[in-house]
């Protein structure tokens, strides 16, 4: 029997490209000029999008802007300390003003400052919250009229240490797990509005503040080995595009137009597969 035209695409799948949909849609991301924040911003502008990145201005931060505007992808820089609600504000203004709308918001500015219980104090721990948590809130916040008009949406990005535990990182374990908190409170809440709330949890990213980090260590090599060895899955580190992969797709109006109030853990098998196993 002739095989259906129509069934062609179940018998050679790898001919049938997946569309994000997200030509010309406007993502602002939160430190999307380094890390996994980087690869985010990549990933969006690979599908088309225009992308809005809002950070701090790093060494690192003006090679990147260079070579994408050199390639003439749409992309722009809104300089902001995101710990004060007020540059928030002025982010979401800034796209409102450039761009008319905004269909997504990727929370991912942040990084593990090593607050712990004994080690820190509770000053420091409420500049932790400020600096990794309220700023989650006030883009959102912020955000909001944009993202009901585009019936956006939202993905934070999270981290391993919100369901595992550390030690001293006091701080950055409570942002993180609120974030998980967040995103279930607020798809619940944005239901209405057709606006879909999601969270990415990476464990183990081979970033360059990572690859720094591993450096520092009396023996890099040995020290790398014993981490990967944990990693169930390839017993290698995430890459930042894996990451930046399922953030896109849950930006995707289309191929993610029901998921909503999901935390994605992309590690590997790290988090939940038995430790016997690596």
């Amino acid at each position: 029997m002739a095989e259906s035209k129509d069934l062609q695409f179940l018998l050679e799948p790898e001919r049938i490209p997946m569309d994000l949909g997200l030509k010309d849609r406007v993502i602002l991301i939160t430190g999307g000029g380094s890390g996994i924040g980087e690869a985010i911003t990549r990933a969006c502008l690979a599908e088309g999008a225009k992308v809005v990145i809002a950070t701090l201005r790093t060494p690192t931060l003006q090679p990147l802007l260079d070579e994408l505007t050199s390639s003439h992808l749409p992309v722009d820089l809104f300089e902001a300390d995101l710990s004060n609600p007020e540059r928030c504000r002025a982010a979401i203004d800034f796209v409102e003003h450039k761009h008319g709308r905004l269909d997504g918001l990727v929370n991912n500015a942040g990084l593990n400052d090593g607050i712990g219980l004994e080690s820190g104090s509770p000053d420091r721990f409420l500049a932790s919250l400020r600096d990794h948590l309220v700023h989650y809130y006030s883009m959102a916040h912020y955000a909001l009229p944009l993202l009901k008009a585009s019936r956006g949406s939202i993905v934070n990005i999270s981290s391993k240490v919100a369901i595992t535990g550390q030690t001293n990182t006091s701080a950055y374990a409570a942002c993180k797990a609120a974030q998980l908190g967040l995103t279930r409170e607020w798809a619940a809440e944005l239901l209405p509005f057709g606006i879909r709330v999601n969270a990415v949890i990476p464990a183990e990213v081979k970033t360059p503040a990572y690859a720094a980090w591993i450096s520092n260590r009396p023996d890099p090599a040995a020290a790398l080995a014993a981490i990967e060895q944990h990693i169930p899955l390839g017993h290698r580190m995430t890459t930042p595009a894996e990451i930046a992969a399922t953030v896109a797709f849950l930006l995707s109006p289309t191929q993610s137009s029901h998921t909503t109030a999901q935390l994605l853990h992309v590690d590997g098998g790290y988090v939940h597969l038995d430790r016997a196993l690596a």
